[in-house]
């Protein structure tokens, strides 16, 4: 079940702003994953759990899913994760001004709303502009990875990174992988469900220039 929200609704002109870092982490000099879009917060907080080595931080545009994951976080004794409510440009925006250049990592989409409809596309989270902004956010060398059980929205989100001229193709050496945001290879729910039904998983890296 896929619950669509229209990110360009007048209602998600307001955000909750990120706040310093230093008051969120216990550590806050750790290497900095946004993962956009993070619905329940579940991965997240798996991902949070078993990688202390990260701070992360989840973009959710639906207020009541943050809500409950930062219950859920109450809960945990987690200290390298937070959840923002808001719309992802308008918290990229937020970054911006609000902290370093170049201080995220690593930023991910994991299986983000098709709008299948052609005149839907626009409501699409991936877009030139926030590609653009996430690009003077992130660290040179740093990843964003992309991933959909849908091809045609795959094909839209490699043509918009690739077109930025900000990103590059890139393929993890085994190497790499212990240093990364994910390096047990953790799988949303999403992707569990896909792999469960023998669909095709439709992935992406690329890394900063």
């Amino acid at each position: 079940m896929r619950q669509h929200v229209n990110p360009l609704s007048k209602v998600f002109n307001n955000i909750e702003p990120v706040p310093p870092l230093k008051d969120i982490f216990y550590d806050y000099s750790k290497p900095l994953h946004l993962d956009i879009g993070c619905g329940s917060g579940s991965f997240l907080i798996n991902l949070a759990s078993n990688n202390k080595n990260w701070n992360y931080i989840g973009f959710e545009i639906r207020e009541k899913l943050v809500n409950k994951s930062k219950l859920r976080l109450k809960d945990e004794s987690i200290d390298n994760l937070f959840f923002a409510f808001g719309n992802a440009e308008y918290l990229i925006e937020d970054f911006q001004w609000k902290f370093p250049e170049e201080i995220v990592a690593s930023v991910s989409f994991n299986f983000p709303d098709p709008w299948f409809k052609k005149k839907h596309h626009k409501r699409r989270i991936i877009q030139p502009q926030l590609i653009c902004k996430i690009s003077q956010i992130m660290s040179k060398g740093g990843y964003l990875s992309i991933k959909s059980d849908v091809e045609e929205l795959f094909e839209y989100m490699d043509m918009t990174i690739s077109n930025s001229k900000s990103f590059i193709n890139y393929i993890y050496q085994d190497c790499e992988v212990s240093n990364t945001y994910n390096p047990m290879n953790l799988k949303t729910n999403r992707e569990k469900y896909v792999i469960g039904k023998k669909l095709k998983v439709f992935e992406k890296i690329y890394k900063k220039i």
